[in-house]
């Protein structure tokens, strides 16, 4: 009896070392349509993910980086840290990051001079462990460069945020291989009709298009306010989550 006792004991720890807990910090949205979706009830913090634009146009792009935006100011109010934000381009308009919630006070800017610098650039700031997260803007991203920073965010408990841009207009980044533990894909939506013409928050459909231990799928939100804060849409309500439904098609 002894013997098979010990026998069974081993059997019972090598199922929890094939099937171990996983226990990290995440970063919830706030909103319960996008955190019940997700497979920790929000991001895991010391993780990459990926964001995209739908297309080229400037609208998706203001879209997806504002996205990226939110979240980044969400974390560096709760650590009260800066956020670092890299890019080989010099066109940020703080004045719209602060409207998503990010002061310019709150930002660390790298202009580095390509990609590959860039990518430098964000491990050093993750081993060193200053900002309270890290938005990167990058084209070339390989699947090397990708586990890299995965690794090393997860080891720093710190979120890496990567806005993949297009190299080209047919270009869809998420086309290409990578170790993120999400991917997300940003697109402009039509905002609702006010009595002021102008005026009213914008609203944005934001596709998952992957994620670790979750399934796809896709919202219409209202875009991040003063605090970096998504919403669904009042007038569409639940109806939002349930037209939008489950992406079919996913990028590796």
């Amino acid at each position: 009896m002894p013997a098979v006792d010990s026998r069974l004991a081993n059997i019972a720890q090598l199922r929890s070392i094939a099937t171990p807990i996983a226990e990290y910090r995440t970063m919830p949205f706030g909103v319960p349509e996008f955190d019940q979706r997700l497979a920790s009830g929000g991001l895991r913090a010391g993780a990459l993910h990926e964001a995209t634009a739908h297309s080229c146009s400037l609208v998706d792009d203001a879209a997806v980086t504002l996205f990226l935006c939110g979240i980044a100011a969400r974390e560096a109010a709760i650590s009260a840290g800066p956020v670092l934000w890299a890019s080989c381009r010099s066109d940020l308009y703080a004045p719209a990051l602060s409207q998503a919630g990010l002061s310019s006070a709150a930002v660390i800017h790298a202009q580095p001079r390509d990609d590959a610098e860039l990518l430098a650039v964000v491990e050093d700031a993750i081993r060193d462990g200053t900002p309270a997260a890290i938005v990167a803007e990058a084209e070339k991203v390989s699947m090397v460069a990708s586990r890299r920073l995965q690794l090393a965010a997860a080891d720093a408990d710190l979120p890496v945020l990567l806005l993949r841009r297009r190299r080209r207009r047919d270009h869809d980044p998420f086309g290409e291989p990578s170790a993120a533990w999400t991917r997300w894909r940003i697109a402009s939506a039509p905002s609702e009709r006010l009595g002021v013409a102008g005026v009213g928050r914008p609203r944005w459909t934001v596709e998952l298009v992957r994620q670790r231990g979750g399934e796809a799928f896709s919202l219409i939100v209202e875009g991040s306010d003063e605090t970096g804060r998504l919403r669904v849409p009042a007038a569409l309500g639940h109806r939002t989550a349930e037209t939008a439904g489950t992406v079919r098609h996913a990028a590796a």
